[in-house]
């Protein structure tokens, strides 16, 4: 019986039954070097304004620099290096990621540069994002924090949410 599945697996693949394993392995390797470049290519697409339909992420609330990006399909894991470098690129200001997934929900990270984390927190704007959501709480350092809600649908209010604060 397992020879039938061999040569079945092997049918599949369209080789030999003795070369089935390493076609297999060579598959697996080639699918993760494959999700590594979809997910560079999310991360510039994120950083480089894509879903904005024209709209400059980088505008100006009241004196402060705010770039605010909704990101679909980042992974959450990947917004604080996009918040990173977004902060970099700004200099001064409040830099915010939200990820929305295929399941609805939301990841969102939101960045203070270190000179304005006495005036702005970035757990306060986190949490305002997180309740546009329809999330709770979120937490981290002024200077970065993190938070996700069900609502993904909402991602534009809690960029607006956080606005309202700074």
């Amino acid at each position: 019986e397992q020879d039938a599945r061999v040569r079945e697996i092997a049918a599949v693949l369209k080789v030999p039954p003795a070369d089935a394993a390493s076609r297999v392995a060579s598959l697996v390797e080639e699918r993760r070097k494959l999700e590594r470049e979809l997910g560079d290519a999310r991360k510039k697409l994120a950083l480089g304004g894509g879903g904005n339909a024209g709209q400059d992420p980088l505008r100006e609330v009241n004196g402060v620099k705010f770039l605010a990006q909704v990101a679909p399909g980042v992974s959450p894991k990947d917004l604080k290096g996009l918040v990173d470098e977004a902060k970099q690129r700004i200099g001064s200001g409040v830099a915010m990621m939200v990820a929305t997934a295929d399941d609805g929900k939301a990841a969102v990270v939101v960045g203070v540069t270190q000179d304005l984390t006495g005036r702005l927190s970035a757990v306060d704007l986190v949490r305002a994002a997180a309740g546009a959501l329809g999330g709770q709480g979120g937490g981290g350092r002024p200077d970065m924090a993190q938070a996700g809600g069900p609502d993904g649908d909402k991602a534009q209010a809690a960029i607006e949410a956080v606005e309202a604060l700074i």
